[in-house]
């Protein structure tokens, strides 16, 4: 190969992968970011369900408490 050729291909080469780098680095931040919002959604649904798992074992204590009377 002439080096004129080796050279034009060390410029073109970066010149056509940054554009290439800089989508995946946004579908990677995208992804990202989907994961970490399916992780707080999940965590908060699992903090509701706790609470209202304990506020309905507490209505079913006062329930049996009540029927006692």
């Amino acid at each position: 190969m002439q080096w004129q050729v080796i050279v034009a291909l060390a410029v073109v080469i970066p010149i056509i992968l940054i554009p290439v780098l800089f989508v995946w680095y946004l579908n990677i931040g995208g992804v990202y970011s989907a994961i970490k919002a399916r992780q707080a959604a999940r965590a908060q649904r699992r903090k509701v369900k706790v609470a209202a798992d304990a506020m309905q074992r507490a209505a079913i204590v006062v329930n049996e408490e009540s029927a006692k009377s």
